[in-house]
């Protein structure tokens, strides 16, 4: 049975990480704001927005704590299709969470089933993401994690889908992305103390990419992203700073007339 480093490099990438799925969530639920606040294509795009900061976010997280995994008496390496897929499953799914809650007139409803898709999504691209990993061995997991991993899933997204609909100020949304941040990673975290691996010595080379020759690059470019989204979200004017100036300009327009 090989020995599992869940944190190679201390602190770092369980902090890392932590940081950024609670920046993912922190623009997720800024840009569900936003689009509850408008109507139509403005609400699409904010609604689209939203879902990929907290896909992104997500998986970012994921990947970002998977740096600092090893496992004794082998290498590791990741298949590059299924770790893309994984990707898009973050995103696709959260996409239809989301819309499903922004679209819906019966708000309950749509937020059981909109937090138990996006659940049940996050937690297929977690184990999608353990299914691209590649050792000298065979991986087993406990079931009774596995399902406890999944159930945290369904309810930091019910949660955040809640915090979404339901929380409006800066100050609120901070703290709930703080606790929607400390969720995810427990999924996270759970799910990876579900593994056990059973080394099998080999001197064949591993199939895949190494951590740091893809992991790496994509995390930092996909955290890059929502850094660069977090500043558009945040110059942006919200739908009362807009009627605020259009109130402003109209006595002016009506003098000059």
């Amino acid at each position: 049975m090989g020995h599992l480093d869940h944190a190679a490099f201390g602190w770092l990438t369980p902090v890392l990480s932590y940081v950024m799925a609670c920046i993912g969530a922190a623009l997720g639920l800024r840009c569900t704001v936003r689009a509850l606040a408008t109507t139509g294509r403005s609400r699409r795009n904010w609604l689209l927005t939203a879902a990929s900061a907290i896909g992104t976010g997500i998986w970012t997280m994921h990947f970002v704590a998977m740096l600092g995994f090893r496992v004794s008496g082998t290498d590791i390496r990741y298949d590059v299709p299924l770790t893309i897929l994984s990707l898009v499953v973050a995103m696709v799914v959260v996409s239809v969470g989301v819309s499903v809650v922004g679209h819906s007139k019966d708000r309950n409803r749509a937020l059981l089933l909109g937090g138990l898709t996006t659940g049940l999504g996050v937690a297929s691209m977690h184990y999608l993401g353990m299914a691209a990993v590649r050792l000298h061995g065979g991986v087993t997991y406990d079931p009774v994690l596995v399902g406890l991993s999944v159930l945290i899933a369904v309810v930091a997204a019910t949660a955040a889908l809640w915090a979404g609909l339901n929380i409006k100020s800066p100050l609120t949304v901070t703290l709930a992305s703080l606790v929607m941040g400390a969720a995810v990673s427990s999924m996270h975290y759970t799910g990876m103390f579900a593994v056990k691996v059973r080394v099998t010595p080999s001197g064949e080379v591993l199939p895949g990419a190494t951590a740091m020759q893809f992991i790496f690059p994509l995390a930092v470019g996909l955290g890059s992203f929502l850094f660069l989204t977090c500043a558009f979200v945040a110059l942006s004017p919200t739908a009362g700073e807009r009627e605020a100036s259009a109130s402003a300009q109209r006595p002016v327009q009506g003098t000059a007339g």
